[in-house]
């Protein structure tokens, strides 16, 4: 209990900070690959630039936890506090896609140029404008941000494909890593179900000497993007949205929320 009293303290300190907003969250499997039979193991991890700290299994912070493995979905179960999140084993032989979405959180800017900073980094400056056209104030406001990711993980002989799970959005891997012969992984990012066009998409890759290197993609107009990969390196994929909320008061709540996207997986030597 100790553990988890500590580490969940952290990820409220940087949430205080407003550091866990401008942060990407993922899904890190302890092993990419596994056996049948074996349990398969993974980190919820808060960082940047495919570096970050795992947080524990925390259900009234987690909206869905699953496992999904063809056409059959499986609850991921937990206690609280079990870090890695996940370790259970796989419903079956195949790909594995885990799902993990959570919550709804808030952060508090007092900052304008930490917002502006922010909506630069991830593609949508025109926020800005949108801001101010609105007529909210730049001293104080409030944003909420949920996140949806997901990681694919092989078992056994790993056969199968990812496919949408019905998330407000999801970035969908369209070949499987762990049988098919890669040079590019194509990826597509879903809004509502429906294709993003025109959207950033931002592509970690690490290798063996955990060695981070980060480019950034756009999907096409059908929401599609193909991303570089190479051989015995682990990738994380993301790519946010913004929207303006109803409420233009930020004495009333939340003015904009955010929704990231990640999506890990691993090549095979």
């Amino acid at each position: 209990m100790r553990l988890f009293t500590s580490v969940f303290a952290s990820f409220i300190a940087l949430a205080a900070s407003g550091a866990v907003w401008a942060h990407e969250f993922w899904i890190d499997p302890l092993s990419y690959q596994v056996q049948p039979g074996t349990p398969i193991e993974a980190k919820l991890i808060v960082g940047q630039e495919f570096n970050g700290s795992s947080y524990p299994y925390r259900p009234s912070q987690i909206a869905r936890f699953d496992l999904v493995a063809g056409d059959t979905v499986t609850e991921v179960k937990a206690r609280i506090g079990d870090n890695p999140a996940l370790n259970m084993e796989a419903p079956a032989e195949g790909l594995i896609v885990v799902v993990h979405e959570t919550e709804d959180s808030r952060l508090t800017y007092t900052e304008f140029a930490k917002f502006e900073k922010f909506v630069a980094h991830k593609d949508f400056e025109d926020a800005i404008a949108q801001h101010d056209a609105r007529g909210i104030s730049r001293e104080k406001f409030t944003e909420s941000y949920r996140r949806y990711a997901k990681a694919l993980i092989g078992v056994g002989d790993a056969q199968g494909a990812d496919v949408p799970v019905g998330m407000k959005t999801e970035i969908v891997a369209l070949a499987n890593p762990y049988t098919d012969d890669l040079t590019q992984m194509p990826v597509q990012v879903l809004l509502d179900g429906a294709p993003r066009a025109d959207a950033q998409v931002e592509l970690f890759e690490r290798n063996a000497q955990d060695e981070v290197t980060v480019t950034l993609h756009r999907t096409d107009g059908n929401g599609k993007a193909r991303v570089p990969v190479k051989k015995g390196h682990s990738y994380l994929v993301d790519a946010v949205v913004a929207e303006a909320l109803p409420n233009d008061d930020p004495e009333q709540g939340p003015v904009w929320k955010t929704h990231w996207a990640a999506l890990t997986f691993a090549v095979p030597e």
